[in-house]
């Protein structure tokens, strides 16, 4: 059992940085913490896509043409595509977090709601 675990301690370790990722967008009310807790959950998601994509004594496909076994490309390359559009997603999330800031001076979502709730009624 031991063995099994150590053997796939990168898995359980995204395990861990998605389980942080995911409370730490649960439970804070600050909407600068939810979107870091989002941006360790995408980057945890990230790790596994390339973790899975790794072949055991594989090699790149463009080393040798003899070789016979090789590390598929495409997760890396479908990963590179989604740390780009995470970094436009966090960039756009952290602008609108300013303006609403610039708008009711909180980042406090529980605060935030209050107001609307008072310029609302």
């Amino acid at each position: 059992m031991i063995e099994y675990i150590i053997g796939h301690i990168n898995y359980w370790l995204i395990i861990a940085v998605m389980m942080v990722g995911l409370y730490t967008l649960i439970s804070r009310s600050n909407l600068v913490k939810k979107l870091a807790g989002l941006a360790m959950f995408q980057t945890a998601v990230i790790l596994f896509y390339v973790s899975m994509g790794k072949v055991a004594g594989g090699t790149v496909p463009i080393v040798d043409a003899d070789y016979q076994v090789y590390s598929n490309p495409l997760p890396q390359v479908l990963m590179l595509t989604a740390i780009v559009v995470g970094v436009a997603t966090t960039a756009l999330g952290f602008a609108l977090i300013i303006r609403i800031k610039e708008t009711y001076n909180s980042v406090e979502e529980d605060e935030i709601t209050r107001m609307d709730n008072i310029e609302n009624d």
